[in-house]
């Protein structure tokens, strides 16, 4: 077992008297606009497996290739940008709620559960916050903590050295959390080493155990009702494990390249996006005893990455995101037809997350996109700025001060600027459109508004 942490915390907390609305940034993403990137953005790497910092040691990063489409928003000087000033007061807003900084690595991983965030990052420390404030911090034997997830009293920690570690909460010390075990665990090892039909081939002239991961895990997710784990790598492969024993009950050679997502849906849907530019979809059935996926569809094939998967909460839409920083998205109640796609980010989408009627999208142009879904139009309520970097992870919980009137949400947003965010979002803000076209009848002096100048918001 690994020490307890007990380092003193040491952290800046930011917090924001009002929440400001983040109109005035909206931007669509368009092939035909020139561009140009500079090296003081990202660093773009040859190998598959890039990083957006160069200065970085681990040679660590997500596997995907970076947006070409990096111009400036076209609506910067557009009556768009003083839309906030013509505003009635009482209309629900979207902004920030403050700030949590520690100063130790980038920001990996992100889990929420009650008033307890969780944060991974590229150090060897997990930390917990409550109420904006640290609240404890557990350390793990590897670093860089790329996928946290969270099942009643256990956390699930996914890692760069191709291990899921769990942990649990102390029953009369919720601040405590100790190590539980590691997935695949020891005893699992020995006994499936023994038989050499359980090695698999994984490179040229190298073999391993197939309950083992040998590449850096990507992302974890649930099926909370079936009791299962699924783990993404990539090493290409998705893992299923059995959450009250810790059996690895199968592993699946899933894409041509680094599986970058997993997403667990309904009616045992499961859907895989990886570096090779797909999105496939399995399905979960028994064979008897034993738990086999086999694949149905592939929802996408493009030249460029997959890097983030999401579903929303009912199980109707699937959300894609790309590293040429599109979000394309499917109706399941459609037999999985393709929906559209929202454009709304400059760089490469890193993270996707859905809550009620909203879809959130958090890129590498260190912006998050605030979506909502009616039926299957959906519509950019507001892009979130402040970070600095690389917007990497979110998490979303319902607020407490959310009304059947007006639904709120609590967002947290994760960075390779080494910071976390926190967001209050509400779904009845009004969309981009409608703030424009209020700006355009309640200031006539400003001028009439073009709208075959400018892109819909709707797709």
């Amino acid at each position: 077992m690994p020490p307890e942490f007990t380092e003193p915390a040491e952290t800046m907390f930011t917090e924001t008297n009002s929440l400001p609305s983040k109109i005035g940034n909206m931007m669509h993403s368009d092939p035909n606009i020139s561009s140009t990137m500079t090296d003081e953005d990202f660093a773009i790497r040859n190998s598959s497996f890039s990083a957006f910092d160069p200065s970085r040691m681990s040679g660590e990063g997500s596997p995907m290739m970076m947006s070409p489409w990096n111009q400036h928003t076209p609506f910067t000087k557009s009556p768009w940008s003083n839309i906030e000033d013509s505003l009635p007061q009482n209309l629900p807003q979207n902004g920030l709620i403050g700030s949590l900084v520690r100063e130790e690595g980038h920001i990996y991983s992100l889990a929420a559960s009650s008033d307890l965030l969780y944060t991974g990052s590229d150090s060897k420390n997990i930390r917990v916050w409550k109420n904006m404030k640290e609240f404890s911090a557990f350390k793990s034997n590897s670093g860089l903590v790329k996928a946290i997830i969270i099942s009643g009293q256990k956390i699930f920690t996914g890692h760069q050295d191709g291990k899921v570690r769990v942990w649990k909460v102390h029953p009369k010390n919720p601040s405590t959390h100790k190590r539980a075990g590691t997935l695949p665990t020891f005893m699992d090892i020995f006994k499936c080493s023994i038989k050499p039909s359980n090695y698999v081939e994984v490179k040229r002239n190298r073999t391993s155990l197939w309950i083992k991961h040998i590449d850096a895990i990507s992302c974890l997710s649930m099926n909370v009702e079936e009791g299962l784990l699924y783990s993404a790598s990539w090493d290409r492969t998705f893992k299923v494990w059995r959450i009250d024993n810790s059996k690895c009950l199968e592993s699946v050679k899933a894409h041509d390249d680094a599986v970058n997502s997993v997403v667990a849906g309904v009616e045992g849907l499961v859907f895989t996006g990886s570096a090779d530019g797909t999105v496939k979809v399995w399905r979960r059935e028994m064979i008897g005893k034993v738990t086999k996926h086999t694949q149905v569809d592939t929802l996408l094939k493009q030249e460029c990455a997959v890097t983030a998967l999401a579903v929303s909460g009912s199980g109707t839409a699937v959300y894609c995101g790309s590293s040429d920083g599109l979000v394309n998205f499917w109706d399941r109640e459609k037999q999985l037809s393709h929906g559209g796609v929202l454009k709304g980010h400059k760089l490469a989408v890193l993270c996707l997350a859905t809550a009620g009627n909203l879809v959130f999208s958090g890129s590498a142009d260190k912006n998050i996109c605030v979506w909502r879904r009616e039926g299957m139009n959906h519509t950019c309520l507001s892009v979130l700025t402040g970070h600095t970097g690389p917007v990497k992870c979110l998490a979303v919980e319902a607020d407490r001060k959310s009304t059947d009137e007006d639904r709120r949400w609590v967002v947290y947003s994760g960075s390779l600027d080494k910071s976390v965010k926190v967001w209050s979002v509400s779904e009845l803000a009004p969309d981009l459109h409608q703030m424009a076209m209020m700006q355009q009848h309640t200031d006539p002096s400003e001028g009439s508004v073009s709208w075959d100048s400018i892109p819909s918001a709707k797709y």
